[in-house]
Parts: structure tokens; sequence; C-alpha cells
């Protein structure tokens, strides 16, 4: 068995400290919000001008101009605001997001977050993830364990574009929970019926346990 995308989404919540503002990327990440606890008092952030993100809407209460960066409609918590992207990016880039949730294509063994772009694939920019990654106090990625072709995105070095440089502090796959740590990747938590083997065996760098 490994982490279903929700379980790994529900892991990723437990990770979010009462009152923290938190930025959730694209992807994988935007489905934390529906596993926030309430009354937790957590300020979801989107780089698109909000802060107050709530869950997705229910089918049939979708606002059009309630959007988050991925374009897809989401709620607004009582207390929350919409701002400009300039106001937003200025919050990211003066360190006032404690959180970052970000997908990713590679994390290397030292931090290096590779998530915008894949050498000779089509792109559309690497858009906030920048920011993000450099800005925000703490990195979190959510991600599985290897690509649909059976490549390792927990490696030595990263051979995709970088977004951020020795930036990554811990990371959930569909198969663990493995911090970034001076040493290289060291496993925090395995997923339920999963066998370290078969952990180490998706990864293209060492796994001290």
């Amino acid at each position: 068995m490994a982490f279903s995308k929700q379980q790994i989404a529900a892991r990723a919540a437990r990770e979010i400290a009462p009152g923290s503002i938190v930025n959730l990327g694209i992807g994988l990440p935007t489905l934390v919000a529906d596993h926030i606890p309430e009354g937790n008092d957590v300020w979801l952030q989107s780089e698109n001008g909000i802060l107050g993100m709530g869950p997705f809407p229910y089918e049939g209460d979708e606002d059009p101009r309630l959007i988050n960066a991925g374009k897809q409609t989401v709620t607004i918590v009582p207390g929350g605001s919409t701002f400009d992207s300039a106001t937003s990016f200025s919050m990211i880039r003066g360190g006032h997001v404690d959180l970052a949730i970000l997908g990713a294509m590679q994390v290397a063994q030292n931090g290096d977050l590779a998530n915008w772009a894949i050498p000779g694939g089509k792109t559309l920019g690497i858009g906030g993830a920048m920011d993000l990654a450099a800005g925000a106090r703490r990195i979190l990625v959510l991600t599985s364990h290897v690509t649909k072709d059976g490549e390792a995105k927990l490696v030595k070095e990263c051979s995709f574009p970088l977004t951020a440089a020795r930036v990554v502090q811990r990371i959930i796959t569909d198969l663990a929970v493995i911090d970034v740590t001076p040493e290289g990747f060291r496993l925090v938590e395995l997923a339920p019926g999963v066998e370290l083997d078969q952990v180490r065996a998706g990864m293209d760098a060492e796994l001290l346990s």
C-alpha cells in the first residue's frame, strides 16, 4: 500500500502550525486545504492575491471571480481578503509566508528544488515558484516518489532546471515522509504497508534511517 493523494494532503496538513500563513502550490498541494481542521486559524495565501483562502466550493456554489493561482475556483474564509498580485508578491518576498507547500519534479539531497520545467518540454514559465521557494520560511514538497516512467524524483543532483537551491526541508511522497538534512535524505515515516527497501529502490540517492 501507499499514501493516496488525499492521504498525502492530510499528512501535509499535520505540518501546519496554528496561526501560520501558508501558500499551497499548484496541483497536489491544493488538496491540503480540505484537510485543515476547523478552528486552527491557518491563513492560506495565494500568489494571485488572496489571504484567507478556504476549501474548494461545493458543486453549484462556485464563484468564477474567486480563483487560486491554478485558476481553480476557491472559497474565502470569514476575515479573508483579496488584493493585487504586487502586494501578494511583496508578502512572499518579504518573508511573511511561514510555509510553502509545493510540488516537485526533482529534489536533490542538499535541498535543491526543480519544479517548473523539464528540458525540451512545454512550459508556461516559472510563475511564482521561484519567489515562494526563496521567500517562504519553510518549504514542504508533496510529490509522487517516482515518475510515471519509474524514474527517481529524489536524487543526488537535479538534472532539471532549478527553481531554488537548498530550500527544501521535508518531502512527503506516496511512500514516505523524508527530511533533507546536512547528511542527506533521512527517513521520518513510512506509508502504511511500505517497506524501507521499496523507498530506497525508488531513489537515486542514499536514504538514512
